[in-house]
């Protein structure tokens, strides 16, 4: 019976990644920072539903794709590099696009955001994990992605517990990391479409 070898690819969809989950800090954060945008007439639960949405289409479907690609990938084709970095890229991705339909759906139906506190903790180990990792291979700009989103997983665990203050540090951070996503797509994707050497 004849083995079937796949090429190995150059390409891991891990700019879609980036981009999603920072388009969706970026569409979060002022909200939960600034207040930002308000109801028309006071109807906040529209305002709810709209970031519901865009939080389960863009930090959610875009990172669970990505982390589906990277998994199967790795482990059925095997035509991405079998390393650490990779394995945790193709984990972080899925779980934490997941964790975005669930974030989003419960915005778009105004559920009570309190049990996200445990959902805090788990993203919190993830979010070490992933530091860890990536420091340890010397991907220094993606380890500083997961100390940003330690941080926000850090402040939503006060926001679920109604502390203003809470919820202030969480849209600070969701920006701040939301900018440096939008860096990290960037330079992934001209790293790969036309050879730029960007750190990634």
């Amino acid at each position: 019976m004849a083995a079937v070898v796949f090429t190995a690819s150059a390409f891991p969809p891990l700019a879609l990644g980036f981009f999603g989950l920072g388009t969706g800090y970026l569409i979060y954060g002022p909200k939960e920072l600034l207040g930002w945008p308000k109801g028309h007439d006071g109807d906040e639960a529209a305002v709810a539903r709209s970031l519901g949405v865009w939080g389960i289409w863009l930090p959610g479907f875009c990172q669970f794709v990505t982390g589906i690609i990277l998994f199967v990938g790795l482990t059925w084709f095997q035509v991405f590099a079998k390393t650490a970095p990779f394995y945790m890229a193709a984990f972080a991705f899925t779980a934490y696009g997941i964790h975005w339909f669930a974030l989003g759906w419960n915005r778009y139906q105004r559920n009570d955001p309190r049990t996200n506190a445990g959902m805090c903790v788990a993203f919190m180990v993830i979010s070490a994990v992933g530091a860890n990792v990536f420091f340890s291979a010397g991907d220094w700009p993606v380890g500083l992605l997961f100390v940003g989103l330690f941080t926000v997983y850090f402040f939503d665990f006060f926001a679920s517990i109604g502390l203003r203050l809470g919820e202030l540090g969480l849209g600070f951070f969701h920006l701040v990391t939301g900018a440096w996503l939008m860096y990290l797509a960037y330079a992934t994707a001209v790293d790969f479409a036309i050879g730029y050497h960007w750190r990634v």
